[in-house]
C-alpha cells in the first residue's frame, strides 16, 4: 500500500503523520508534534521514528499567494492557460511582482457571482522559497510541497452542495470557503498560534511548556461562567488574538456569495478547550465544531482523538500526495539531473538495440560510399553533365547579382549614417541649449519649493493644533460605543502630542481583553499595547496605550 510522510513545519516546532491508503481505506500509522532547536536533527528523528527512510514526504508551503480571476467560460480549452497567465503577468506588472521569480498553480471552478465566467483560485509561491523547504530535507525524498489551505478541505466529507469554513489556526490562520464542494476561496491573515505562544514563552521561557499550556486552557463562555479566574491564568495571553480571528471569520461570512451552513476549526488553536463554542457564540446560527478527520473512528483505544487533530495540517498533506482532493497543487519541480537521467535512460537503451552485427553494417555503408562518378568534359556532353552545368551557371550568376546588390545597398548606408551623423550632430546641439535653460528651470523650483515647504510646516503645526484640541472629548465619546458594561475607566491621560493611556478595571480578564480589542479593531488608536494588568482582590487593572489617528 503506498505511505506518505506529512510534515508540517513551523518556527519551533513540526507536525507529522505517515499515512497510508489503499484504495478508500486510510489509515494513519503514526503521527506527533516535535519541537525543535535545529531542524535537521528533528527531521531525522521523525523519519527515524516513523520508518519513513524510502517513503515520499509531503512538506507545506509557506507564504504564497492567493489571488483570484475571472475569465471567459465559453474559451477554448488551449486558451485558458493563455488567458490565466496574461491575467496574472498584469497583476505582477500592477503589484511590481517579478513574475520569472515566482511559481504558479491554479484551480478553476465555476464562478456563483458571474455564471458567464469561471473562477480562478490562483496560487503562487516564490521559487526561492520553495529551494530552501526543499532543501531542510536534503538527502531525503521530498515527493511534493503543498499550501495547507488547499489541502485542508481532504479531511472533510462534505455532503453535496453543502458549504463550510474551514478554520485553520497555525502560526497564522487560514480561512477556506468550500462551497459546492470545490475550494471557493482562501483568506490569511497574521493573527494565529504565533502571537500567543510567543506571549506564553515571555513569562515561560519554553516553547514547548507554552503549547502545553494552550492544550490544557478551556476559554470562557456564557455556560461556563461559574470557572474560577485562577485556573486561567493565561487568557490575556490568548482571547484578544482569538477575538480577532473570529471577527475577521464573521467578515467572510458575511461576504460569502452562498449561505455558510457550518464552520470546522482546525490546527493547534483547536486544542484550546471551548474554542468551538466560543466560535458559536459570536457566529449566530452556524454550527462550529472541531475538524476531525471523516475516516477516523472515535472509538480508537489508547489514542486521545484531540492528539490526531493537533496534526490535522500533516494529516492533509500526505492525503494529497496519495491522491486525495484537489490534484495540480504540487510546488515540487522534478530536478533537472533527474530529467537528464531518465533521457539518459532511454538513448542507451535506444543504442543498446542496434548492437547485433556492425561489420556487416560497415560493409553495406561502405558499398555505397565506394560508388564513383566520373565527369569528362572531352566530347560530346551527355545529359548529366548538362544538368550540372546549367546548376554551375545559375549559381554562378547568383553570386554575382548578390555581388551587385550588396555594393548597392552598402553604398545607401554610408549616405544614410552621414545623414544620421548629421542629425546627431543637430540634436546635440539642441540638448544642449536644453540643459541650460532646464538647470535655469530647477533653480527656480528649488526656491519655489523652500517656499512650499515652510509654508506646509506652519499649515501642519496649525492643524495638529486644532485637531488635538477636542482630541480627548473624542475619543470618550467613541469609547462610550464599544466599552463592556463590565469595564470600567479610571483615567485617560493625553501624555504627549498623540500618545493616550487609558486605565481601566473588571472583575474579568475577558472583557478587558475585549475592550482592547475593540479599541483596536475599531480603529480608536493606533500602535495598541497593554501591560499584563495587576489583580487586587477580584479586581484586575490594565494599562492600555495608543497614539491617535
Amino acid at each position: 500500500m503506498p505511505s506518505c510522510l506529512g510534515l508540517y513545519i513551523e518556527k519551533n516546532l513540526i507536525k507529522y503523520a505517515k499515512v497510508t491508503k489503499d484504495h478508500d481505506f486510510i489509515k494513519v500509522d503514526s503521527f506527533g508534534v516535535k519541537f525543535y532547536e535545529k531542524i535537521s536533527d528533528a527531521i531525522s528523528q521523525i523519519i527515524a521514528e516513523t520508518f519513513s527512510y524510502k517513503i515520499p514526504i509531503s512538506i507545506n508551503l509557506s507564504n504564497e499567494m492567493y489571488n483570484y480571476f475571472q475569465i471567459f467560460s465559453l474559451l477554448n480549452k488551449n486558451d485558458i492557460p493563455k488567458a490565466i497567465e496574461t491575467e496574472f503577468e498584469s497583476l505582477c506588472d500592477e503589484k511590481e511582482y517579478n513574475v520569472n521569480e515566482l511559481e504558479a498553480r491554479n484551480v478553476i471552478i465555476t464562478n456563483l457571482e458571474d455564471r458567464e465566467k469561471l473562477r480562478v483560485v490562483h496560487v503562487s509561491a516564490n521559487k526561492s522559497e520553495i529551494s530552501s523547504k526543499i532543501q531542510m530535507l536534503e538527502g531525503n525524498r521530498v515527493g511534493a510541497v503543498i499550501p495547507v489551505p488547499m489541502s485542508i478541505p481532504n479531511l472533510i466529507n462534505a455532503k453535496q452542495k453543502e458549504n463550510v469554513l474551514i478554520v485553520n489556526i497555525e502560526e497564522k490562520t487560514s480561512i477556506t470557503s468550500v462551497i459546492n464542494e470545490n475550494i471557493y476561496d482562501v483568506q490569511i491573515i497574521e493573527e494565529g498560534t504565533k502571537q500567543i505562544l510567543n506571549s506564553i514563552n515571555i513569562k515561560e521561557n519554553s516553547f514547548a511548556k507554552a503549547y502545553n499550556i494552550c492544550k490544557n486552557t478551556t476559554i470562557y463562555t456564557a455556560e461556563s461562567q461559574d470557572l474560577q479566574m485562577e485556573e486561567n491564568d493565561y487568557l490575556d495571553d490568548i482571547m484578544p488574538t482569538l477575538y480577532n480571528i473570529v471577527s475577521y471569520v464573521k467578515k467572510v461570512v458575511e461576504n460569502s456569495p452562498n449561505e455558510i451552513e457550518k464552520i470546522y476549526i482546525t490546527g493547534t488553536g483547536s486544542v484550546i478547550s471551548n474554542i468551538d463554542l466560543y466560535f458559536s457564540e459570536y457566529l449566530d446560527k452556524i454550527k462550529c465544531e472541531i475538524l476531525k478527520p471523516y475516516f477516523i473512528s472515535t472509538g480508537l483505544k489508547n489514542i486521545n482523538i484531540k492528539d490526531y487533530i493537533e496534526v490535522n495540517s500533516a494529516i492533509s498533506l500526505a492525503l494529497n500526495y496519495l491522491g486525495v482532493g484537489v490534484s495540480g497543487m504540487n510546488f515540487r519541480r522534478i530536478p533537472l539531473s533527474q530529467r537528464i537521467s531518465e533521457i539518459m535512460n532511454i538513448q542507451i537503451g535506444g543504442a543498446k538495440k542496434l548492437k547485433g552485427k556492425p561489420n556487416e553494417n560497415k560493409t553495406k555503408k561502405k558499398s555505397k560510399i565506394n560508388t564513383k562518378f566520373s565527369f569528362d568534359l572531352s566530347g560530346a556532353l551527355d545529359g548529366v553533365e548538362k544538368i550540372i552545368l546549367r546548376v554551375m551557371g545559375s549559381l554562378l550568376g547568383t553570386i554575382i547579382l548578390f555581388i551587385i546588390i550588396s555594393g548597392i545597398l552598402t553604398s545607401k548606408m554610408k549616405q544614410k549614417e552621414t545623414q544620421i551623423d548629421d542629425v546627431i550632430t543637430d540634436t546635440n546641439s539642441q540638448i544642449s541649449s536644453l540643459d541650460s535653460d532646464n538647470d535655469k528651470i530647477n533653480s527656480k523650483i528649488t526656491s519655489y519649493q523652500e517656499l512650499i515647504d515652510n509654508l506646509n510646516k506652519v499649515n501642519e503645526n496649525l492643524a495638529e493644533k486644532y485637531s488635538l484640541k477636542d482630541a480627548i472629548p473624542n475619543l470618550l465619546n467613541q469609547i462610550m460605543y464599544v466599552i463592556p458594561k463590565d469595564v470600567q475607566i479610571t483615567s485617560i491621560e493625553n501624555t504627549s502630542s498623540k500618545h493616550v493611556k487609558i486605565v481601566a478595571k473588571s472583575e474579568k480578564y475577558e472583557q478587558l481583553g475585549y475592550f482592547k480589542g475593540q479599541i483596536k479593531n475599531e480603529g480608536l488608536l493606533l500602535n495598541v499595547t497593554s501591560d499584563q494588568g495587576v489583580k487586587s482582590g477580584d479586581i484586575v487593572t490594565i494599562t492600555i496605550e495608543g497614539d491617535l489617528p
